[in-house]
């Protein structure tokens, strides 16, 4: 399975014919605790960088953009229950939703998982 990161600090995941998309840890630790994440609804037809989801914090409430452009297949409904999971899994558990890949070569300009690292060294 692909990882990549966006400078938005969404991470996406691949497998197959079907991408998983989240926050990154870096994110959710700018964002502090997330007590409310409003998911995209299954079959919404999202374009790369467009608004796909909300996280809300004690800070502030936050867009989630999708990394690329696809049909939402799948949402994580846990997070209704336990939009904390954003917090203590947010590269694992607390993933957002799953789509499909509309475009391969949307891939391009996404970063790899050293890349991010550098990224966000740099904020």
């Amino acid at each position: 399975m692909a990882r990549y990161f966006t400078d938005e600090h969404e991470w996406i995941d691949v497998e197959g014919d079907t991408a998983t998309v989240g926050i990154t840890d870096y994110a959710q630790g700018q964002l502090g605790d997330i007590v409310f994440v409003e998911l995209p609804d299954v079959g919404t037809v999202i374009d790369k960088g467009k608004d796909a989801a909300v996280v809300e914090s004690v800070k502030a409430a936050s867009d989630v953009y999708a990394p690329i452009s696809g049909e939402v297949v799948e949402t994580n409904g846990a997070l209704e229950d336990d939009p904390a999971l954003v917090n203590t899994s947010p590269e694992e558990d607390g993933w957002f939703f799953k789509m499909t890949i509309g475009d391969k070569s949307q891939f391009e300009g996404l970063m790899d998982e050293t890349a991010y690292k550098s990224f966000c060294d740099g904020l």
